[in-house]
């Protein structure tokens, strides 16, 4: 009796609750190893690739979050690269079109100026990047630091705020 007991009592069912809100802050998606292709009329505007991509649609705003690093190769049209870009963090908020890139962040041009900083915003609806932490740019003549800097994409119309290191300006 008591044997019959003793496993009778052992196979109880427990039945364990999940909360509403715990499933809510689960990602909807998740990708492992994935690179995706941007094209636009048959052209190559980007190549973006992850180890791992995790999508939230059930918060507000959605969002993507890339935990393992992202790196993003753009064309933009051309048949070579325009710029590369590297994190080994990224967001995007999808309501506000808004990239946020940390960690070891590195973007590089087409005439090698080379950006790096540990926190950068990509502004897809104004076309612009942007951080206002420290930064360093390279180019094969100069190195400039600074601390807050506003550009577009392709790094050719650079704004740096708090400008440390020496900058010689061409005669064109």
């Amino acid at each position: 009796m008591l044997a019959a007991a003793v496993f009778l009592y052992s196979c109880e069912r427990k039945n364990d609750t999940i909360n509403k809100t715990e499933i809510l802050t689960l990602p909807t998606q998740i990708v492992k190893n994935f690179e995706t292709v941007l094209a636009d009329s048959g052209r190559i505007q980007l190549i973006m690739s992850s180890p791992l991509l995790e999508r939230f649609t059930n918060t507000d705003p959605p969002y993507s979050e890339f935990r393992s690093g992202i790196r993003v190769i753009f064309y933009d049209g051309h048949k070579e690269p325009v710029a590369t870009a590297s994190a080994k963090y990224a967001r995007f908020t999808d309501k506000k079109n808004l990239w946020e890139l940390r960690d070891s962040v590195v973007v590089v041009n087409e005439t090698n100026y080379k950006l790096e900083t540990e926190q950068l915003f990509w502004d897809q609806d104004k076309d612009i990047i942007y951080t206002d932490r420290f930064l360093k740019i390279t180019s094969e003549d100069q190195i400039i630091q600074g601390s807050g800097f506003e550009s577009d994409m392709r790094l050719t119309k650079k704004r740096i705020k708090n400008v440390s290191g020496p900058i010689y300006l061409r005669d064109e």
